[in-house]
């Protein structure tokens, strides 16, 4: 199934490839971009699997790139993933989270000593 990359909605098209300027029906983002494609890798260079594609702005704005294939919905629900443990990660290292009790807000003075030097 093909999925918007931003809110995860399915496409409900009857072609095969979303129109340049199509948009999801439930966020309004554009379906025909990078953010879309199957061949999108941040780890490349040009972010593309294509060595030869040209450079694109904005990876989430509308675009020709004829070699634009819409990802399945696992891409979608793997990148998903890789975000939410990259935010487990984070709040391992550094304490906090939801469930995390704030901490007493300090002054300068406690955190300089009672400003005796």
């Amino acid at each position: 199934m093909k999925r918007c990359y931003k809110c995860g909605g399915l496409w409900a098209g009857g072609k095969r490839q979303p129109g340049v300027k199509e948009c999801c029906e439930a966020c309004s983002a554009y379906l025909h971009s990078c953010m879309n494609c199957r061949f999108r890798d941040k780890k490349l260079h040009n972010q593309c699997r294509i060595p030869n594609t040209e450079w694109v702005g904005d990876r989430a704005g509308a675009n020709f790139c004829d070699e634009f294939d819409f990802a399945d919905s696992e891409s979608y629900s793997a990148e998903a993933s890789e975000h939410e443990e990259a935010r487990q990660a984070f709040g391992a290292l550094f304490g906090g989270g939801d469930d995390a009790e704030p901490r007493p807000a300090r002054s300068l003075d406690d955190l300089l000593g009672g400003g005796k030097h």
